[in-house]
């Protein structure tokens, strides 16, 4: 019987849209957000997502003063299962391939960090974090794929 893990994958990216919500532009991004959350939702190795008042995170606002910013935070098992449905998924591809046509360019829009098994980070501290990473380049409390850390070690 194998032992359950006792951290799990967080990771939260943001973007801001180049027009209003209900621009014509948007629509493809838009009309394609339910797609791919199901298919992140069907992929190994997911574990949660932020929800907001629909089936998405969309009515959530990370900064109350830009109305234009969008969040995505959810939660995996590790971070092999979640580099394999951003990078391999190929829908997913698809969709983040197009996505100067919808936002602008951020420097700093992800992060990720482990949180304990069973946990649900918040909106504030992903944003925390993403700040932090950008701030002080990736540690064990912020990464990027490019750049990661393990898990904390199980001290019992």
């Amino acid at each position: 019987m194998s032992e359950s893990p006792k951290f799990e994958l967080a990771q939260i990216n943001i973007a801001r849209f180049r027009e209003p919500w209900e621009h014509p532009v948007n629509k493809p991004f838009i009309e394609a957000i339910e797609h791919v959350n199901a298919l992140a939702e069907e992929s190994p190795g997911f574990v949660w997502r932020l929800i907001g008042d629909g089936q998405d995170a969309t009515d959530i606002r990370p900064d109350a003063d830009d109305q234009q910013l969008l969040v995505n935070l959810s939660v995996w098992i590790d971070i092999d299962a979640l580099s394999e449905f951003v990078y391999g998924n190929k829908q997913h591809r698809h969709v983040m391939k197009r996505r100067s046509e919808w936002f602008d360019h951020m420097e700093a829009y992800m992060a990720l960090w482990w949180v304990p098994a069973g946990d649900r980070p918040t909106v504030k501290e992903g944003m925390g974090r993403i700040k932090k990473l950008h701030v002080d380049g990736p540690s064990p409390e912020a990464f990027t794929f490019r750049i990661s850390f393990p898990p904390p070690l199980n001290l019992l």
